[in-house]
């Protein structure tokens, strides 16, 4: 879940204060200078000065930005409960993590191919979760099937829409197989999806294994994002 480049990605340090979204009306700030920086970059840092929810998350202790989509999901959803016990996959910086715990999650086990920042609470892998290796360290750290399982998971893209467009829908494939594999009954799995991808299959497979199935867009979703999430609720087991 790493809403930045890894070499532009910051770390917060103060605890999170508040759960609300971001304000607006924030002028547009441009970068002081483009020295030794690539034109994506660029965009990417501009971006970044200019998004409410970023300065947001800075000033109430968020370690991202993607924490007002969790958020958002849990206000409309009521995913996360309080004495839950949750697997988050793709957890860098660990923006998810922090609002699971605030949220009254008993623990987390994250995990991510980047390094992350301990919190308090919640046991934090560097590892590929599609290791089955990985998978097996994560639910012996949780000590019984988890209560919900989330994963904002995203390729890098290589540019190629229909490359990059697999390795999106095979991570999703392998983040509701892990799923559906390792949750109690009852329990919720939340994923991002993109629009317009090829995702019939994998909805009707979790139509078939939860009791309600939802598309959802946050507001804190870039309006220029193509990223949905799905919530599947009232997992019925294996």
């Amino acid at each position: 879940m790493n809403d930045t480049p890894d070499n532009e990605r910051r770390r917060m340090v103060k605890p999170p204060t508040s759960g609300k979204a971001a304000g607006r009306g924030i002028g547009h700030t441009k970068l002081k200078t483009a020295k030794d920086r690539t034109t994506s970059s660029q965009k990417w840092l501009e971006r970044q000065l200019n998004d409410p929810y970023v300065a947001q998350a800075k000033a109430e202790g968020w370690r991202s930005r993607a924490a007002f989509k969790l958020m958002e999901i849990d206000d409309r959803f009521h995913v996360l409960k309080r004495g839950n016990r949750i697997v988050d996959l793709g957890c860098a910086p660990g923006g998810w993590v922090q609002v699971a715990l605030k949220r009254g999650a008993a623990f987390v086990a994250g995990v991510d191919l980047l390094p992350v920042d301990p919190i308090p609470g919640a046991e934090l892998l560097q590892a590929d979760f599609t290791d089955p290796a990985v998978s097996r360290q994560l639910m012996d750290l949780m000590h019984g099937a988890p209560d919900v399982i989330l994963s904002d998971l995203a390729h890098n893209t290589v540019g190629h829409k229909q490359t990059d467009h697999l390795k999106i829908m095979g991570l999703l494939e392998m983040a509701s197989d892990f799923a559906l594999d390792n949750l109690k009954p009852g329990g919720a799995f939340v994923a991002k999806a993109f629009q317009g991808g090829e995702t019939e299959h994998l909805l009707l497979k979790l139509k078939l294994s939860f009791d309600t199935v939802k598309h959802f867009k946050p507001k804190s979703s870039r309006a220029d994002s193509s990223e949905i999430y799905i919530v599947a609720l009232g997992y019925k087991g294996q």
